[in-house]
């Protein structure tokens, strides 16, 4: 596929805005968005009666997101962030937040623009997090860019409020035609707002919990909001936990000290195992640690 021709003014100082859509919702994607434009260009952006777009009904925002993909001398992208996504950021080993997972979505659109040809020049964002140290991480990551970092830049500046909108419209777009893979179930949409705080919401989770699989994918299930909706859920237990419990009693299982952390050296072909402490996976296929290759 052919590239895009980039426009006239991309190869002018230019101006981005970023902000998100869905950072609470227990419910859908989170949604990043950004709206660039040559810093020419910034006092028609401003005439064009952007704002927060939660300031804005529905009709309004919609119509407003319609004008701006019409405008050729306006650039804009969203990163969508999918709910199994998230959990399953925010709950593996090296667990990641939600602050850096916003970090890091503002961060991609950034790099996007840029490797596409824009002359990037200046970036406003919304802070998420400490305002401070975010501009550092910020200057650092894109030496040459200026960075302002304000709390209510939806509020404030129009080209963030303008990325504001193509979030918010996108987050609802894709909410209203969320694509449930739970097809057999008889799931309804009646969801209402996916706040925490809204009772058709609460309803919903109630109704749709399941008492082995938890919740439908549309549901980030390592939101605080879900837990005590599977209090009576079914509880598992890992095989491999259990193994790796009788291998820390193990005759067998050697110390650190035994594997040269404590003053012994030990060449590591001459560790015995008794195996416990492995998955059964690795057990029934008698599958063994190695330190050489031939």
């Amino acid at each position: 596929m052919a590239a895009v021709p980039l426009p006239k003014w991309a190869s002018e100082p230019c101006v981005m805005g970023i902000d998100e859509a869905g950072r609470g919702p227990v419910l859908g994607p989170m949604v990043y968005g950004c709206l660039y434009c040559a810093i020419s260009y910034q006092k028609t952006l401003a005439s064009l009666s952007f704002a927060d777009s939660k300031t804005l009904k529905e009709e309004k925002r919609e119509e407003l997101f319609e004008n701006l993909k019409s405008d050729p001398s306006i650039g804009w992208e969203v990163d969508v962030i999918d709910p199994r996504e998230l959990s399953a950021q925010m709950l593996k080993r090296t667990k990641i937040n939600l602050n850096e997972i916003s970090h890091n979505s503002a961060m991609d659109l950034i790099k996007k623009a840029l490797d596409k040809g824009i002359l990037l020049t200046e970036v406003y964002l919304d802070t998420v997090g400490d305002a401070d140290k975010y501009q550092i991480k910020l200057s650092e990551k894109f030496q040459g860019i200026k960075f302002v970092v304000s709390k209510k830049a939806d509020s404030i500046y129009p080209v963030v409020s303008g990325a504001s909108i193509v979030a918010k419209v996108t987050r609802d777009r894709a909410l209203k035609d969320w694509d449930l893979d739970e097809t057999n179930q008889n799931i309804n949409r009646n969801f209402g707002s996916g706040y925490p705080g809204d009772p058709n919401t609460k309803a919903w989770l109630e109704t749709h919990k399941n008492p082995v699989f938890g919740f439908p994918t549309l549901v980030r299930f390592s939101w605080g909001t879900c837990t005590p909706f599977l209090d009576k859920s079914v509880q598992v237990l890992w095989e491999c936990e259990k193994d790796e419990e009788e291998g820390r009693n193990g005759k067998k299982q050697l110390k650190l000290s035994n594997v040269g952390f404590g003053g012994y050296k030990r060449k590591i072909e001459d560790i015995e195992s008794s195996g416990k402490g492995r998955c059964k996976f690795f057990q029934t296929r008698k599958l063994q640690s190695v330190s050489k290759f031939l």
